[in-house]
């Protein structure tokens, strides 16, 4: 089959030289991208009479039907014609003749590719903003339920102060809210439009780029052709706020896993998102959650692997940027997979309190309590710490807790404490008491919780 750029040369490549060479076995994926740049272009075409009306019709008539075929899935693309472009163009020349031939007038497979994925994104980043705000509203209505539900929190994964689980959960809220407004942020650069910047110089045709960004809905346009054909940050800064997005992810992921354990039991997954074992009958393994613990490596590497495709590239197209699109369509399946699931696991999660209420009871989180009551009856704090560990030794050489030791036995480390200890070591009390801003106190927890949902409105 001859090529569409075939002129110039005299010897076709071997058939597996094609294969390799062909992009169209993943970029297929922006078919509806390329035929709607495709249309914007031809119109705009017409408008500046570069093209006589008759052919702009035939073409976007041509257009048309190729789009309503491709909705369907009944258009069969071939690696003879290498790319999205390459397809689309002959398919529209077999369909409607020659004149099909006039729609690449003034633009270059480099503008259009860009544009393609300009596109593919402009369109797609906003779903993953509309999943993570999804999530963001299960979190908060888990975390609403447990504002009095209390909780180990923990540092080096030690039993570290008793918290709000609710405080627990919001942290992941915030984490979402950041990355969401990160996402947001990019759309400044995914909004702008490649198209018109030709091969890398322009063109000697009179064409209109911001007619073109107006019919495609772009707020502007590159204002050097080479930067236009050659920049790939906006995919680059994608692939990045969803590896930081993924990681987050990932830490949630993994204390969804502990917290399953028999060794925690703080929370139980719902059958949906769990699996079993093929030998073991008793299993109900966290397998979604570890799935996108693991799959967060593939975001890593898909930003890795673009980074190091442009590192090296002098402007401005090069063949290796070719591989700028496997990963970002890698990377968005992935993003848009693990937020669907996630969002389920959480909002059909049970938290066992039980289970918490025993565990904040049966340790020495309350430990810092019994410090800070020292320092506030004028203690200096170096001396109510050292005070506070000699007492929590004493409880661990006679296995109880602080809560069980008698007071004669904590008066012997120091006269300033005094009968009222014992309500100040609860739990309960332990949290309530934490009330500076963004602390874990009940109250700041529901002042934070209300500030989450104002963000969301």
């Amino acid at each position: 089959m001859a090529k569409l750029w075939g002129g110039r040369f005299q010897k076709s490549a071997e058939a597996w030289v094609d294969e390799f060479g062909a992009s169209i076995g993943f970029d297929q994926q922006l078919v509806l991208e390329d035929i709607e740049g495709s249309v914007a272009h031809v119109t705009m075409l017409g408008a500046q009479n570069i093209l006589p009306t008759e052919d702009v019709s035939k073409i976007l008539e041509g257009l048309s039907q190729l789009k309503v075929k491709a909705e369907a899935g009944e258009l069969k693309f071939t690696v003879a014609n290498e790319d999205i472009h390459l397809n689309l163009e002959k398919m529209l020349i077999d369909l409607i003749g020659p004149v099909g031939g006039k729609l690449h007038t003034g633009r270059s497979r480099n503008d259009q590719v860009a544009t393609d994925m300009h596109l593919f994104l402009k369109k797609r980043v906003p779903e993953v903003v509309g999943l993570i705000e999804n999530f963001q509203n299960t979190i908060i209505k888990q975390a609403e339920q447990h504002i009095d539900t209390i909780a180990p929190g923990y540092t080096h994964l030690q039993r570290a102060q008793p918290i709000s689980f609710a405080h627990h959960l919001m942290v992941y809220f915030w984490q979402l809210q950041r990355d969401k407004e990160r996402f947001n942020e990019s759309m400044k650069r995914i909004d702008i439009l490649p198209l018109g910047a030709g091969a890398m110089a322009g063109t000697t045709f009179p064409i209109d780029r911001l007619k073109s960004a107006e019919l495609l809905g772009f707020a502007d346009v590159y204002a050097n052709s080479m930067d236009a054909v050659s920049d790939r940050d906006f995919i680059v800064e994608f692939l990045s706020n969803s590896a930081l997005l993924m990681t987050h992810l990932s830490r949630f992921a993994e204390e969804i896993i502990i917290w399953s354990t028999d060794e925690f039991k703080f929370i139980e997954l719902d059958d949906a998102f769990s699996t079993g074992s093929s030998i073991m009958p008793q299993k109900k393994n966290p397998d979604m959650a570890e799935l996108i613990r693991g799959k967060a490596g593939r975001a890593f590497g898909n930003l890795v692997g673009l980074l190091t495709v442009l590192k090296g590239t002098p402007l401005t197209y090069n063949k290796d940027m070719q591989e700028d699109k496997e990963g970002m369509f890698d990377t968005m399946e992935t993003v848009l997979g693990s937020l669907k699931i996630f969002e389920g696991m959480v909002r059909t999660m049970t938290i066992n309190k039980p289970r918490l209420h025993s565990a904040v009871h049966s340790d020495f989180s309350n430990a810092t309590e019994l410090a800070d009551y020292l320092a506030t009856k004028g203690m200096p704090f170096r001396d109510a710490h050292e005070v506070t560990g000699k007492l929590v030794f004493t409880c661990i050489q006679q296995g109880i807790y602080l809560l069980d030791l008698p007071l004669e036995a904590m008066q012997k480390e120091s006269s300033l404490i005094e009968e009222d200890i014992y309500a100040v070591l609860a739990p309960e009390a332990a949290v309530s008491r934490r009330n500076s801003l963004g602390g874990t106190g009940f109250g700041q927890v529901k002042i934070q919780i209300e500030k989450a949902k104002s963000l969301l409105i």
